[in-house]
């Protein structure tokens, strides 16, 4: 098996339970002020890394109100609606397919934050090349994270996908599985630590998100992880027209400040990996 490092990822996170903070967004959304920002966000880490800028956001004039999701559709959904200002959850690959599901979805980007990487994780096997012929592999049912995962597999050598197929490939684009792998790929994402937890499957890919917050630490529990070559940044996303918000572009500064950065770091010991400024 290639050697992995301590980089990357997905994702990804929603459902409604309020976190803290004070305020709201603009006139159309949140309280209706101009000083507060409605941001939702994954328990994990997103949730944690926006707590830990609350004051130095506060030091800029503004109020930070963190919103706490656990699945990947309402984040989109709320802040279509208008209930958040901004949310902070999920990578390029997801927003962009997500647009496509959804016209009424009129996103942009207001910048990267952080990379988390998807990890392989079982109960039987110490390593990839351990895996049996015919061996069950389950994954997220979020089509957004099939080409990720299945062009990490194809990195360690364990498939080929069809040529010029990558972060869009899905599992009828393998033509090449020589230990034939079974892929389960109808698992919610936020019950793919449960599924590993009950031995189901013979190995699980997990998004570090879920991972984290199930307990499990990616870097001394996943038989392998994403390189450092992913291109699923976490994004700070606004409705389409706000990402130059200054409350937009406030939270931007402190959540890539160098201070933020080194602390993501040490709270994650690598799980989690700041984009560099």
């Amino acid at each position: 098996m290639k050697s992995w490092k301590t980089v990357l990822g997905l994702t990804a996170a929603s459902a409604l339970t309020i976190l803290a903070a004070c305020g709201g967004g603009d006139s159309e959304s949140g309280s209706g002020d101009d000083k507060t920002l409605v941001v939702g966000a994954s328990n994990v880490p997103h949730a944690e890394i926006l707590e830990h800028v609350q004051d130095e956001y506060e030091e800029k004039g503004y109020t930070l109100e963190i919103k706490k999701f656990q699945d990947y559709v309402l984040p989109n959904k709320t802040l279509a609606d208008g209930e958040l200002d901004a949310n902070y959850f999920q990578h390029e690959p997801y927003l962009e397919s997500q647009m496509a599901e959804n016209k009424d979805y009129k996103f942009a980007s207001a910048g990267g934050v952080h990379i988390e990487p998807i990890g392989v994780y079982s109960k039987d096997y110490a390593s990839l090349d351990e895996l049996p012929e015919g061996a069950e592999i389950i994954m997220s049912s979020s089509v957004a994270d099939h080409g990720r995962i299945l062009t990490m597999l194809q990195s360690e050598g364990l498939l080929t996908l069809a040529e010029g197929k990558t972060t869009d490939a899905t599992v009828s684009d393998i033509v090449d599985n020589p230990k034939n792998l079974k892929f389960k790929t109808d698992v919610e994402a936020a019950l793919l630590p449960q599924a590993f937890n009950n031995g189901e499957g013979d190995a699980v890919l997990i998004n570090t998100n879920y991972a984290i917050d199930a307990g499990l630490n990616p870097l001394e529990d996943a038989i392998a992880l994403e390189g450092e070559d992913s291109p699923y940044v976490n994004l700070i996303v606004t409705r389409e027209g706000d990402e130059d918000d200054e409350r937009v572009k406030a939270l931007l500064e402190v959540l890539t400040s160098e201070e933020t950065q080194q602390w993501i770091l040490d709270e994650y010991k690598g799980a989690v990996v700041p984009v560099k400024q």
